[in-house]
């Protein structure tokens, strides 16, 4: 299954949904979009496929959000995309691309909506139990 993964190797959640990624047997392309953003048009594209607003995929926590005034609820999306295109820090994160869908993978078990099964155990960087030994959703009946 060809994967690609949104990613911010300094975030908890990134680094868990990446965890997640790799416990069901998949290597996936690693994108540090604050390195490498993508482009207008394919963030437009991803934040379709979410079937979310561009308001649902900006980060407000850490970033310019507030000083660039983008907590106007009037602020368009085109400004929206233009300041995420020249702050790359305001694209919440991580962004997940599988055959089976998109999805922004907070919380990071959200990915487990678009990924095969499990192959084992996992639990997150803070001990909290997501995957148990069978391969099973933790918690979920």
């Amino acid at each position: 299954m060809d994967v690609i993964i949104y990613h911010n190797p300094q975030c908890g959640t990134s680094r868990n949904t990446l965890g997640l990624i790799r416990n069901a047997g998949i290597e996936p392309h690693i994108i540090e979009y604050l390195k490498c953003p993508p482009t207008r048009l394919l963030l437009r594209q991803l934040i379709a496929r979410m079937g979310v607003s561009v308001r649902d995929v900006i980060r407000e926590k850490g970033t310019p959000f507030q000083e660039l005034g983008l907590d106007d609820p009037s602020v368009s999306d085109d400004r929206l995309l233009n300041a995420m295109m020249e702050h790359p820090i305001l694209i919440e994160r991580p962004i997940v691309v599988t055959p089976i869908g998109v999805r922004l993978c907070r919380p990071s078990e959200t990915v487990l909506d678009i990924l095969p099964p499990q192959q084992g155990e996992f639990a997150k960087e803070d001990g909290e139990p997501v995957i148990d030994a069978l391969g099973r959703r933790v918690g979920i009946a």
